[in-house]
């Protein structure tokens, strides 16, 4: 009786412990971000209003490979102008795997108003 208590705890534990492994993949490895549009990340972009350039590329560098076994490591994220801030808007950012093999990026935005850009990048 006293092993099979021990025995379904100990199930229980690692069962617990997966589940907040995953959740916690899960969070950290997401590619959606909201920026703020204020005088140090805004830009124009054909009259528009745009995330600069520096954030998309910084925020993505560092996004990319979030934890060791979800993506891989890049540098030298740059994008060639600012993210629009409108829903729809597209971006190709470019990077370096470790290797030295470059990647393309594609960079979204989902929702867009005044104040913010939501936007996220394809891994």
């Amino acid at each position: 009786m006293q092993r099979s208590k021990f025995l379904v705890g100990v199930v229980g534990g690692v069962t617990a412990v997966t589940a907040l492994g995953g959740l916690g993949t899960y969070l950290l490895a997401g590619t959606e971000s909201t920026s703020r549009l204020d005088e140090y990340s805004t830009a124009s972009v054909n009259g528009h209003k745009a995330l600069a350039a520096n954030i998309v590329a910084g925020r993505t560098e560092s996004k990319y490979h979030p934890l060791p076994w979800v993506g891989e490591k890049l540098s030298e994220v740059t994008c060639p102008t600012g993210l629009k801030a409108v829903a729809g808007a597209t971006l190709t950012c470019t990077g370096k795997k470790s290797g030295g093999e470059s990647v393309e990026i594609p960079v979204s935005v989902t929702k867009a108003d005044a104040k913010s850009v939501t936007w996220k990048f394809e891994r």
